[in-house]
């Protein structure tokens, strides 16, 4: 007969079967963590640990300072039959058990990382001893049973159908019969179980209108929801970058639920018409499967702007979570808003010239309409950091756009958080950039854009730790937006190890040009050149560019890795010849021939630039041979950075 494969999903069908079953309490530390109870406490007080994360500190703790591998735990969380990105959620579920244990990965009290392998639960007694059952537990019997702990997921489908009946074969002791008991407990024990919903995905509403040129709407109509839900502190909200791969795409929503480290789904559609907008939307308990609300809206043009707010009032109470209070309504023209959400559709797929045509059209149309010129202040910013634009004519038309959306809106997170781009990337004012930094999360504390430029303020004062938190919050909220940054945080951290797992991780499912590109920075860092030009070969191959993926082999195999170094810098200054190209850019190529006078040449042309990215001059390891060059350690106090050499 087979067996449960999660703690609680046996604990549950123990119940069901009226059994006894032992259930201990482990004390490591000032942390206890009691199995019957499903709960970890610190110091007596209880801490909030989500179901994923808590199964695998149980199964840590079962196996009583043995390594788990990473398969045993996929298995026993999801089950052998789920294809899901159980790497990703089991490195989540293992940074969440950290957290709420304040344990450090690099010297670690409780959970070891056994590299290769998997962990291993080391107890954090200070005596080599893992933790110690304090306590055995027995179950009541079902009959006297009054509290149910959480349900496991069901780790099967295939047995949904199977009814009392089969059951009832299984309480009678036929043994062998080949079914999964889990789905038998998910459909007795918790369809009608519904928990707070703590974190929450909007999934990218339906276009229905059959026209796909308004697909636009539908994609703002989302971006609106997840906003409005965002504004909730008690709820984690996913970022709209990571819910977007889901455009589309048949997935069983539990599927998505793990893969995003989420227990609630908003989904529905939108149907659009000239003089009517028709909204679906439901919404689901993740863990159970099981419908919480479902509610049809018909608004006209003009209504449907308010209707996200209205929307997130009633999310909040069906997620039992405390409602916000409703704000003032602000008049908004429906054409601006129109324009604003084409804007906004145009800005996320990179098309930075269309975005800031339809953004200037909403400010045409409503000159007092705060987002719209906060969605010009992006656009500019991000042609600033992203070299299409000199910085310094980039930057002012960014500071000019976000101070006129705050003077009409100071509550506008998106307009605080460019405006600290432009103080840190630009006037190099650390000070104030926090300070607009902080008010961006404060405003929204599920703003990872907000989270990610906070982290670059505190690298920038070499403020490392913190850095590395705020970036990790940033990846949990928009885990698939910028799947690079929290590798290359470990790497500005000279964590390289943990850069590369990072890295190698989120390239299995995500190919792009920067993580691979930051993997061969990795790589070359820790001396490894051979899988630092595999990795850039590859970063090329993602963006299609097989020329020169084959000119970096050829390279590599005729002159080694400075071969690569030549090609690379010769092809950049060929296109210096026909187009701007950063004096950073080019002073990291000189860099990575160890070319002292050149590097430091460009880093000085850099300087004279305001080159938004000098700000990491002493993060990137590639500058780390000028440290002892007194022209360097100049260079870092005219910038203002606080010395790091």
């Amino acid at each position: 007969m087979v067996q449960p494969q999660s703690l609680e999903g046996w604990y549950s069908f123990s119940l069901f079967l009226g059994l006894g079953v032992q259930m201990s309490a482990y004390q490591f530390g000032e942390f206890e963590l009691d199995c019957a109870r499903y709960e970890l406490r610190r110091d007596g007080r209880p801490l909030k640990l989500e179901r994923i994360p808590m199964e695998l500190l149980i199964l840590l703790a079962e196996r009583n300072g043995n390594v788990v591998t990473r398969q045993e735990i996929s298995e026993r969380l999801w089950g052998k039959d789920v294809f899901v990105d159980t790497e990703h959620g089991i490195n989540t579920a293992v940074r969440k058990i950290r957290q709420a244990l304040r344990d450090d990965p690099d010297q670690p009290r409780y959970v070891q990382t056994v590299p290769g392998k998997g962990y291993r639960f080391v107890g954090g007694n200070g005596n080599g001893k893992t933790a110690t059952v304090v306590a055995e537990v027995k179950s009541a019997p079902a009959a006297e049973t009054t509290v149910t702990p959480p349900v496991a997921q069901a780790k099967s489908k295939r047995w949904r159908v199977v009814g009392i009946a089969a059951a009832s074969v299984c309480l009678a002791g036929v043994a062998g019969v080949g079914f999964n008991l889990g789905g038998i407990r998910d459909r007795i024990f918790a369809r009608n179980q519904i928990g707070p919903i703590h974190s929450i995905a909007v999934l990218p509403l339906a276009n229905l209108s059959g026209d796909a040129s308004q697909d636009y709407f539908a994609d703002g109509m989302t971006d609106e929801l997840i906003t409005a839900l965002a504004e909730n502190r008690t709820l984690r909200v996913v970022s709209r970058t990571s819910v977007m791969q889901y455009k589309g795409v048949n997935k069983p929503l539990r599927e998505i639920a793990q893969a995003l480290s989420v227990d609630g789904i908003l989904e529905g559609s939108v149907n659009r018409s000239a003089n009517n907008v028709h909204v679906n939307l439901q919404l689901i308990y993740a863990p159970t499967d099981t419908h919480v609300w479902a509610q049809s809206y018909d608004r006209n043009p003009k209504d449907a702007i308010a209707l996200p707010g209205e929307v997130s009032q009633t999310i909040a109470t069906r997620a039992k979570a405390p409602p916000l209070a409703l704000k003032a309504p602000r008049h908004t023209n429906p054409d601006a808003h129109d324009a604003y959400l084409q804007g906004r559709f145009f800005w996320f797929v990179d098309d930075l010239n269309r975005s800031e045509q339809h953004f200037e059209r909403a400010a045409e149309l409503q000159p007092d309409y705060a987002a719209a010129w906060a969605g010009l202040a992006d656009t500019y910013g991000a042609r600033a950091v992203e070299w299409q634009a000199a910085p310094a004519e980039a930057f002012a038309r960014s500071e000019e756009y976000a101070r006129k959306a705050l003077a009409l809106d100071d509550s506008l997170p998106e307009a605080h958080n460019s405006l600290a781009a432009v103080y840190l990337f630009h006037d190099w004012d650390w000070p104030k950039a926090e300070a607009e930094s902080r008010k961006s999360v404060e405003l929204n504390p599920n703003f990872a854009d907000g989270h990610e430029i906070l982290s670059k303020v505190l690298f920038a004062q070499n403020r490392d730790a913190e850095a590395l938190q705020e970036q990790k919050i940033a990846s949990e909220i928009d885990p698939f937006s910028r799947p690079e940054e929290l590798g290359l945080a470990y790497l500005y951290t000279r964590q390289i190890d943990a850069a590369i797992a990072d890295l190698k991780q989120n390239a299995q499912f995500r190919r792009d040009f920067w993580t691979q590109f930051n993997l061969s920075d990795a790589y070359r860092t820790k001396g490894d050149d051979r899988k630092a030009v595999e990795a850039m070969e590859q970063a090329f191959l993602n963006i299609n560019d097989t020329k020169s993926a084959a000119a970096i082999r050829l390279a590599f195999k005729k002159d080694g890795i400075r071969g690569v170094c030549e090609w690379s810098l010769s092809g950049q200054l060929a296109l210096a010849k026909k187009q701007y190209v950063s004096p950073w850019v080019l002073a990291w190529q000189y860099a990575e021939l160890r070319d002292t006078e050149q590097t430091l040449a460009k880093l000085e042309d850099a300087y004279k630039e305001h080159s938004a990215f000098l700000i990491f001059l002493q993060k990137q390891p590639v500058f780390d041979f000028l440290h002892s060059d007194e022209r360097y350690r100049n260079l870092v106090k005219k910038i203002g950075l606080p010395p790091a050499y």
